[in-house]
């Protein structure tokens, strides 16, 4: 699908992926600052190529992109095995539980289904792994966490370069707070736009007729929860596959303990890496405590980013191939998006009784 996308298209989705103007009518400014940068195109123009990508399926929304954990709750990736004779059947038990959230098949001798829990609350995750395990038979392997380097999923296409525009600051002046919870209100509004903000002309004030708010606090809100991290970004969220991207890698490596902070920075300095953590080993089943997602066009590309990863690998430390794999997704078996509405709901502050 990638090839057919014209040239105002392709920078369309080079300059957006980071940032969207949240103001009233954000179309005017998002415009302006591609002309800045040699693409003419007005709002009403910009409007429909959003519009046209989406409904292509190029896009998978536009909006806000929730950042789930900071809105409540947890996440946690977990491996298991799933015989091959009975393979599709341990898919069906694990994805008919609601909290997962995603599930791959992914290549590996032993370890060959990773999925992501979502849940409210932390205690819910065990108890989930231990129905799990009770319907499976198998042993589950939990790997939370335990350090993000980088979170930032991100697919340029070739065409104009225009990746330099940045309107993540083109918005209401707003003081970030230190709050972890949600107000009533807040928990509205991100209900209202987890999946999406309408692809209108004023797509805040549409959201704010929805949720009987005010535009200007539509805006602060969603502008100071950007400062703030429950909002990692506005803008367009393609649909990589879409653009070609097919071959996911995830690069996993045993790295010695006191050197995993710098090569961390470092590996999540590249740009085609979308996320990058520390997680748990666990003794004799699972040796690798660093975890960086690479996405490539071909197995080509693919092979030329992690050979990238290795060199900053090499300049930290003496690898063997025995200390890092790299594990290919062969199979979506569940992807429904992180239950963000349950997890707003649970830490949500209760209102106080009016006297």
């Amino acid at each position: 699908m990638s090839e057919d996308l014209g040239t105002v298209d392709r920078a369309v989705l080079n300059a957006f992926q980071g940032g969207f103007p949240v103001v009233e009518r954000p179309f005017g400014p998002a415009a302006a600052a591609l002309a800045d940068h040699g693409v003419d195109i007005d709002a009403d123009e910009l409007l429909a190529r959003v519009q046209e990508l989406d409904d292509a399926g190029v896009l998978t929304r536009f909006g806000a992109l929730i950042n789930a954990e900071a809105i409540g709750g947890t996440a946690t990736l977990v491996a298991t095995h799933a015989p091959e004779d009975s393979y599709d059947e341990h898919a069906e038990m694990i994805n008919a539980h609601p909290e997962v959230a995603h599930n791959y098949e992914r290549e590996h001798p032993h370890l060959n289904m990773w999925f992501v829990l979502s849940v409210a609350e932390e205690g819910r995750v065990e108890e989930v792994l231990a129905e799990i395990e009770a319907e499976t038979g198998e042993e589950t392997y939990n790997l939370p966490k335990q350090q993000e380097f980088h979170v930032g999923a991100k697919f340029p296409v070739e065409g104009p370069q225009t990746q330099g525009i940045d309107c993540s600051d083109l918005g209401p002046d707003v003081t970030p707070t230190d709050s972890q919870s949600l107000t009533a209100d807040e928990l509205d509004l991100v209900l209202e736009i987890q999946d999406g903000l309408p692809i209108t002309a004023t797509p805040y004030a549409d959201v704010a007729d929805e949720i009987d708010a005010d535009v200007d606090w539509v805006l602060e809100t969603i502008q100071r929860f950007n400062m703030e991290g429950k909002v990692r970004r506005v803008g367009v969220i393609p649909n990589h596959y879409a653009l070609g991207y097919s071959e996911n890698g995830m690069t996993v490596w045993d790295v010695p303990d006191g050197v995993v902070e710098q090569v961390g920075r470092e590996v999540a300095a590249l740009d085609f890496v979308t996320h990058c953590y520390r997680r748990p080993r666990h003794e004799g089943v699972w040796p690798y405590n660093f975890f960086a997602m690479t996405h490539g066009r071909s197995e080509a590309e693919s092979e030329r980013r992690i050979a990238e990863v290795r060199e900053v690998m090499d300049a930290h430390w003496d690898p063997s191939d025995d200390d890092w794999d790299t594990l290919f997704s062969t199979r979506i078996l569940k992807k429904t998006g992180i239950r963000v509405a349950e997890r707003a709901e649970a830490n949500t502050a209760p209102e106080r009784p009016t006297e």
